[in-house]
């Protein structure tokens, strides 16, 4: 089998950074090796089998002519099959599984069969429906399923160095390229979910064809101009490079951001980097949980107004999380700014990961902050959107851990692992992480290669200190946490030992964000926490006060990778009474009645016993 390729690692003119491939980062730590061998093992398999029992994989026997019968599911359900695909394709980057690439090739093998002559392929629109094509693009997500195609046949090809998927995903958009845009003979167009905008960017660096990149543009322009009714819903209400804030279904938003940013890298026009840089502002300011979950209505599964973020209520899609950490890692190798890197970690960690459970086969669609225990994950949905993608993310995050560009590497993440790096010159460099990160701060990192070169080590966020000691090399800037700090390694016995410590700390909100009012949540490094009824029996969450800091590690080698809980002591709220026959009265500021001790888990984690009530934000 050819050497893959994996992820492409030429440098977007526009952007500082570039990414490295995935195949060459091969990580051990306890969290997310854990995650990733589950992914294979269990995820993988089962979410195949899912596609198999609700039909998805049938509607491609359908329109392969090889089954009779009719469409099962959602018209975007060819989507899903394409995410596990993706998801399949990195997998097989990294890992020997022979049963797992006959079940890829099975499946190109029927998308191939599926296809029309002209290069079109949705199986919605097959046979009794093949004169809809394109007729309702706000509804019928075709340009999106297309994108999914897409970026699944790209990572096919960049893992095994196979080009059939390719080839007719390349068939497909050259159709669509064909079919849209502003000449006389093209129809305007563009889709009511994006998707399309980051896939054919993404086309066009496989290819080298420009006319992909173009055509992205074309679709991300033609928003905001009421080719979609104006609906704010999906993005059409303003033009991208005149907004200011995200609005509408979050999911949707943030794809777009994401097309918006590959096109910049590519294009550097200043409008699109100014206007994505406005509304990551606003975003992070006014539209994001504590978690880094996105979308607070359910209504629309849409932002809501600023400062809207309820608890119980929240929506905060897992796709909306995911969708977040793939802008962020775009505007990270945009500028190199660790603000964008400390986000995608934080996502990762509190809104990503609780989409998953601990047993790798069920799911969270929606991540509330606040659940009486009736919330409980799925092994699957009708809208199965977030399974597949979050089975494509665990299978990529090798390549989130570093880049690389003219100046050096850079440290994004801290796993244990082993990378073989390509600096601009040629030279490969292997780097070394030793660490117990997330669940600890110490940190070694070892570099072996010809040469000095300089390495851009991220420190997080929130560290109560630090330490940095280089052996082999110096330090050349002042380190201050939030940012990255220049090391430069010049003898060949380099390594690089850092110290993180985080306490134990209490999070709060803008005065602004009521459904937080006088609340605290509780945090410790990257780790967002939460009480659980399955570690706090007999405890009313409603009544917990947190009064105090003092809470003390407590190793959980139990739960998969290991997991640290907190341990503390809290106030009790005095009862309020009897309050049968009242709704309203005269308020009495409640006392604390003695004290107890909880136990607090990481929010990723909950969910995964018996049902019980859940809290982030507690009473201060």
């Amino acid at each position: 089998m050819p050497t893959p390729i994996v992820v492409d690692t030429r440098r977007s003119p526009h952007a500082r950074l570039r990414p490295v491939p995935l195949d060459a980062v091969k990580l051990a730590d306890p969290l997310w090796a854990t995650r990733r061998a589950l992914n294979r093992s269990v995820t993988l398999p089962t979410q195949y089998q899912q596609c198999e029992q609700t039909g998805r994989i049938d509607n491609f026997r359908r329109a392969a002519g090889q089954i009779e019968g009719d469409f099962q599911g959602y018209f975007f359900n060819d989507s899903d099959v394409y995410k596990w695909l993706e998801a399949a394709a990195w997998t097989l980057a990294d890992a020997d599984e022979p049963a797992l690439a006959a079940q890829v090739d099975g499946l190109i093998a029927l998308i191939e069969a599926a296809q029309e002559t002209d290069g079109y392929l949705n199986t919605f629109f097959t046979f009794e429906r093949t004169a809809e094509r394109w007729s309702n693009l706000f509804t019928y997500h075709e340009l999106y399923c297309a994108g999914h195609l897409i970026q699944a046949a790209i990572a096919h090809q960049r893992a095994t160095g196979e080009e059939r998927l390719l080839t007719v995903a390349t068939r497909f958009a050259d159709l669509i390229c064909d079919t849209f845009g502003d000449a006389p003979d093209k129809r305007p167009g563009t889709d009511g979910h994006p998707e399309i905008e980051m896939a054919l960017v993404e086309l066009y660096r496989q290819t080298g064809d420009a006319k992909y990149l173009a055509q992205a543009d074309y679709f991300l322009t033609v928003r905001g101009h009421g080719l979609l009714n104006h609906a704010e819903y999906c993005q059409d209400d303003v033009p991208f490079r005149d907004r200011q804030k995200l609005a509408g279904h979050a999911v949707r938003a943030v794809y777009l951001a994401c097309g918006a940013a590959d096109i910049y890298a590519e294009t550097g026009d200043p409008a699109l980097l100014a206007a994505l840089e406005r509304v990551w502002t606003h975003m992070t300011t006014r539209q994001l949980y504590v978690t880094g979950g996105l979308g607070s209505r359910k209504d629309g599964e849409a932002f809501g107004d600023d400062y809207e973020l309820p608890n119980a209520d929240a929506y905060a899609e897992t796709c909306a999380a995911i969708a977040s950490v793939m802008w962020n890692w775009r505007m990270l190798q945009i500028t190199g700014e660790a603000k964008y890197a400390d986000l995608m970690e934080h996502t990762l960690y509190n809104a990503v990961l609780p989409g998953i459970s601990l047993d790798g086969q069920h799911y969270f669609y929606t991540n509330p902050l606040a659940s009486d225990g009736t919330q409980r994950r799925q092994p699957w949905y009708d809208c199965a959107c977030c399974p597949p993608n979050i089975a494509r993310t665990l299978a990529s995050i090798p390549a989130y851990v570093y880049s690389t560009s003219d100046e050096g590497i850079w440290v994004h993440l801290y796993a244990a692992s082993e990378a073989n790096l390509t600096l601009h010159d040629g030279r490969v460099v292997t780097l070394k992480q030793r660490t117990r990160y997330p669940w600890d701060g110490d940190i070694e990192i070892s570099a072996e290669g010809e040469g000095d070169f300089k390495l851009f080590v991220r420190l997080p966020p929130a560290l109560d200190k630090f330490g940095i000691q280089v052996l082999g090399g110096e330090s050349k800037a002042t380190p201050l946490p939030g940012g990255y700090i220049e090391i430069h390694k010049t003898k060949e016995n380099f390594r690089l030992l850092l110290s993180f410590t985080w306490k134990p700390h209490f999070v709060e909100a803008h005065p602004q964000v009521l459904a937080a009012h006088n609340r605290f949540a509780l945090r410790r490094g990257p780790f967002l926490y939460c009480l659980e009824t399955a570690d706090n029996s007999g405890i009313n969450m409603e009544e917990v006060i947190f009064d105090s800091e003092s809470f003390e590690d407590i190793y959980r080698p139990e739960l998969p990778g290991g997991i640290t809980s907190l341990r503390g002591k809290v106030g009790i709220a005095e009862s309020a009474g009897d309050w049968d026959s009242d709704l309203y009265r005269r308020y009495l500021r409640p006392m604390a009645r003695g004290a107890t001790t909880v136990t607090a888990i990481p929010y990723f984690a909950w969910g995964n016993r018996e049902p019980g009530a859940m809290r982030v934000w507690l009473r201060a």
